[in-house]
């Protein structure tokens, strides 16, 4: 016999936010990536970051809070409305 499983009481449930409050990042790359990993030089390229205070706006995703966390120290997030 199976018995149907139910989600825990106080599980996080998945899906975000709604699609109606949608958030902005303003990222800038405030300092020079010469002597960090290829690996984070590669993050910052994929972000869209090419020179010292270039700045880029990115949708506040999962993907991109994840990279902006393997570079944090040479980047800075402001939030940003629609833009």
């Amino acid at each position: 016999m199976t018995e149907k499983t139910t989600p825990r009481a106080g599980a996080p449930k998945r899906g975000g936010k709604p699609a109606s409050s949608e958030s902005y990042l303003k990222i800038t790359l405030v300092r020079s990536l010469i002597g960090y990993p290829r690996r984070q030089r590669d993050t910052a390229r994929g972000l869209g970051l090419r020179k010292i205070r270039s700045e880029v706006i990115r949708k506040e995703t999962p993907e991109i809070l994840g990279m902006v966390r393997k570079i944090s120290h040479v980047v800075k997030v402001e939030a940003v409305e629609k833009p």
